[in-house]
């Protein structure tokens, strides 16, 4: 299966000599006649009530052409969300979080627009706000949200938003069985995206019409957003969503395209609004989290009970968040076998940037705690670290979530490598440990991907559907399956993506779905070509098509092999044309289960650690780190190795180094590059291993599974215990700066 850079081989990566070189349009790249410059008019305040807006001075700067406040909107103020209707175009009468735009201003230029920002006079009120899980939980606590917003809600009188339990047996009756019970807290920071492209978006009038140019994952969802918002049929807005550079999630919902698009509306002429790095960091972050857990196991380590509480921090609007937290705690047990597990979630609202999907989608902040817990139980027992673990795993078709998926893999086998390849039992040097941990993480619960691909007359094809490539190579797998199933060379086949006019439905493009659920459209719309195909080698040949066989590129008949390409040439005939098929992926909801649909795959990853501790500073070195993870097939093995290793040294990041800083009024201190710290080259292991078991045994196209993610979630448990190897600390709350090691060392002495 590795002809002309089909499935197996790793083919030069589609459109990746335009990324490298810069010849790769972004949205900020493109430019239309006439069009205006947005700036936002913000306050320096975490949260305030807003008196008055005067933009008398900022109207006289010329090439201003219109300064939109909430009062040029309708009333009640416009509000939008993926889950719950709550965010408003513009800040509604108070300032909810640092960075809430509270009008917007659009001029012939940037500078011009600049300028005017400056001038609008904003007089405000500061208010106490709740940036924090205690303070968001005190009875006395000021309400984010007003309950107005949240008619039939049971907590709207509180910071809670929602409250979920999930599990199964009874704690109580089986707690006498365990011989060991552990219970420990842990803490994990706001972080951010920090994609290398901002959010960008840009709207044009055209008659009755709106294009939209937007850095959306998900641009069919944009579509509805904006569809209802602007009462208008999806026929008359039209979504272009170049390829982004890097979204994480955070670009998967609509931000500011809402107000963009009132500001092109009411200047019919096209408004566009670049936002720079500082700015993202108050549109999207990752939840921080608390998160207890408490482990019941028997003297050998076996796992008794798991009683799991995760309190998510979710910011002033809900956006995607509580389902990240609802999703992420179902699985807060983890990929073992526990006979009664107990999971109580709570998301609270907070005067902070709103959360949204980030990689891992919630799953690394209950790893942390779990897997760390496991650690200290496994210490506690005299158990191997990684014997505990092993034991612990099901079988593969074993159900071990009751009601949902089974396990899908020998999950064994990706241990057993991981413990291999950090040479596990291997002695260590004076001030080194290792650690190693699990993470699972369940990949999409519902999903819909339609596709079409055309086979050419000269034996060339296009593919068209609505997935985007963020970055994951979803153009070069994708064009592999075509290659594979036509039997042409991948130079020959064009992905056509990102302009909702012309590609059919794509549901979205997150949990890891491009492969599996885009790619089994598109391998079922080759199917339905080689189905034509079929019939056309039937007519020509005067044979029965149950007699003629279609696969991989050939058409087999009785004596004969011939390409497809040459059999549709000679069908097709002096007329030319092409052959069109249609291809559908659709996992509906399931009414009944928690999360109205089980997982596709589960996305399973063990990651090991070896570092060293500087005990003068307390600074961490990653002397070697592995990761491995479940993959089912690897379609293109150096994609599948980058997406793992990419996700791995970001989940160094949050780890190690990445915070969002607060002050006491709610501020975000550290946006940018130079004050808000991600890994770059000199924070690198010294050795990075990523590695992949592939049975064949997933549900996308020829039995591939999800990845891209599973690296993510439980660096930071595997990085922790490492430490606490190395120097008998046990630290709960990340990220693990060399400040916090080194006052814990000081601690201890």
């Amino acid at each position: 299966m590795t002809a002309n850079g089909s499935v197996g081989s790793s083919p030069n990566r589609v459109g990746g000599r335009d990324r490298v070189t810069g010849a790769q349009q972004y949205v900020a790249d493109i430019h239309l006649v006439d069009e205006l410059q947005a700036k936002l008019v913000k306050i320096d305040e975490g949260r305030a009530r807003i008196i008055s807006i005067d933009t008398t001075k900022a109207e006289q700067v010329p090439g201003v052409q219109l300064i939109l406040t909430p009062k040029d909107l309708p009333h009640p103020m416009p509000r939008f969300g993926p889950q719950y209707e709550d965010r408003p175009i513009l800040a509604d009468g108070e300032v909810k979080y640092h960075g809430e735009p509270i009008a917007a201003v659009a001029a012939d230029t940037k500078e011009a627009a600049e300028e005017a920002v400056a001038l609008v006079e904003v007089e405000y009120e500061v208010l106490p706000g709740v940036f924090s899980i205690d303070a968001a939980l005190d009875p006395d606590a000021d309400l984010v949200q007003h309950p107005s917003l949240r008619p039939n809600e049971p907590f709207a009188h509180s910071n809670i938003k929602t409250e979920f339990n999930f599990g199964w047996g009874d704690i109580g009756a089986i707690e006498g069985e365990a011989d060991y019970v552990i219970e420990r807290k842990y803490e994990f920071p706001m972080v951010t995206h920090f994609a290398i492209e901002p959010h960008a978006f840009m709207v044009a009038p055209e008659g009755d019409e709106l294009k939209v140019w937007s850095t959306i994952q998900h641009p069919f969802q944009l579509q509805k957003t904006l569809a209802k918002l602007l009462d208008l049929p999806l026929s008359k807005l039209r979504i272009f969503a170049p390829d982004p550079g890097g979204g994480f999630g955070g670009k998967q919902h609509p931000k500011l395209e809402p107000l963009v698009a009132y500001m092109a509306m009411k200047t019919g002429r096209p408004v566009r609004l670049i936002m720079s790095l500082e700015e993202t960091f108050q549109a999207v972050r990752r939840s921080s989290t608390r998160v207890r857990v408490r482990l019941g196991l028997t003297n050998d380590g076996d796992m008794v009970f798991n009683d799991t509480e995760t309190d998510y921090l979710i910011g002033a609007y809900v956006d995607i968040a509580d389902r990240v937290a609802s999703k992420a705690s179902y699985v807060a047990a983890g990929p073992y076998r526990v006979p009664v597990v107990k999971i109580a979630g709570r998301t609270i609202l907070s005067n902070t940037t709103p959360t949204t999907a980030f990689r891992g989608f919630g799953v690394p902040q209950i790893t942390w705690a779990r897997e760390c817990t496991l650690d200290e139980a496994a210490l506690g027992l005299g158990i191997d670290r990684l014997e505990i673990r092993r034991r612990n795993l099901p079988e593969k078709g074993v159900e071990f979530i009751p009601g949902d998926t089974p396990a899908d893999g020998d999950w064994r086998q990706t241990v057993d490598k991981a413990a291999e390849l950090i040479g596990w039992d291997a002695p260590l040097s004076e001030g080194r440990g290792r650690g190693i941990a699990l993470g699972l993480k369940s990949g999409p619960t519902t999903g819909l991907s339609y596709s079409t691909v055309r086979l050419l007359a000269d034996g060339s094809a296009l593919v068209f559907c609505g997935t985007s490539d963020m970055g994951q190579g979803a153009r070069t797998v994708l064009s592999q399956i075509v290659a594979q199933e036509m039997g042409i060379p991948i130079e020959r086949i064009s992905v056509i993506m990102g302009d909702t006019a012309i590609v059919p439905y794509d549901q979205q493009t997150s949990a890891s779905r491009s492969t599996v659920l885009m790619g089994t459209s598109v391998y079922r719309a080759c199917k339905d070509i080689h189905g034509k195909v079929r019939a056309m080698a039937s007519r020509i040949h005067g044979m029965d098509e149950a007699d003629i066989d279609v696969d991989g590129g050939t058409v087999r008949f009785t004596g004969e092999e011939l390409p497809i390409v040459e059999v549709v040439q000679e069908g097709l005939g002096s007329l030319g044309g092409e052959v069109i098929g249609n291809g559908e992926m659709r996992k509906d909801k399931e009414p009944d289960h928690p999360l109205a649909g089980s997982a596709a795959f589960f996305e399973f990853n063990c990651t090991a650690i070896e570092a060293e501790v500087d005990d003068e500073t307390g600074e961490i070195q990653i002397i070697k780190h592995v990761t491995v993870g479940d993959v089912g097939t690897a379609l293109n093995p150096q994609q599948v190795h980058g997406q793992d290793e990419g996700a791995a040294i970001m989940g160094l990041g949050h780890t190690l180094m990445e915070v969002m800083i607060h002050d006491e009024m709610g501020r975000i201190r550290n946006m940018g590059a130079i004050d808000y710290r991600i890994p770059t080259s000199k924070d690198l292991p010294a050795e990075l291993v990523s590695d992949s078991i592939e049975n064949s045994d997933g549900p996308g196209p020829y039995g591939a599974k999800g990845v891209s993610e599973g690296s993510l979630l439980c660096t930071a448990p595997a990085v922790g215990a490492a430490v606490r190897e190395a120097t008998g600390l046990t630290i709960r709350d990340l990220p693990l700066t060399p400040q916090r090691v080194w006052e814990a060392m000081r601690e201890q002495t």
